[in-house]
């Protein structure tokens, strides 16, 4: 279908392709030697789920992340890279869709009764929904060109 000035598949993926660009920016503005080297990101995370009012939230976090901070570090920081480049580029899309889904989700629930980035993680999950559902890997992608995900 037409609509104006592109074709509804296409505007879908200016929305992934702009999901993706989000990403892109949310891996470039973290200061990887404050994650990496001294774990800034981590801690200040650990410091919210600890206060966090959910049990599962504070005995998950203890559980899966807490004990290996470092790796988490990097797990966070490069994922972030590579949905961004899965959604720009249009490669493994939902796959990138649903993991970036669930990674909103996750940083939503963590920071459920903080101040932090609660309209961000509501607004990419919503899109990373819609983009998929409405498989946006369909034009302007790689995936799309080599046939995946028909």
């Amino acid at each position: 279908m037409q609509t104006i000035w592109l074709t509804g598949a296409e505007w879908l993926a200016v929305l992934r392709i702009g999901l993706g660009l989000w990403w892109l920016e949310s891996w470039r503005h973290k200061d990887k030697a404050a994650w990496f080297e001294r774990g800034t990101g981590i801690a200040w995370a650990a410091d919210v789920a600890g206060k966090h009012r959910w049990e599962f939230v504070r005995g998950g976090f203890g559980v899966v992340v807490t004990p290996r901070p470092k790796a988490m570090a990097y797990v966070v920081v490069y994922a972030e890279l590579a949905l961004g480049l899965g959604l720009v580029l249009g490669l493994l899309t939902p796959i990138a869709l649903a993991g970036g889904l669930l990674l909103n989700l996750l940083y939503l629930v963590l920071m459920i009764h903080d101040w932090a980035e609660q309209g961000q993680n509501a607004m990419m999950a919503l899109i990373s929904l819609v983009a998929l559902l409405g498989m946006s890997w369909q034009v302007w992608s790689l995936d799309n060109l080599w046939g995946l995900f028909l």
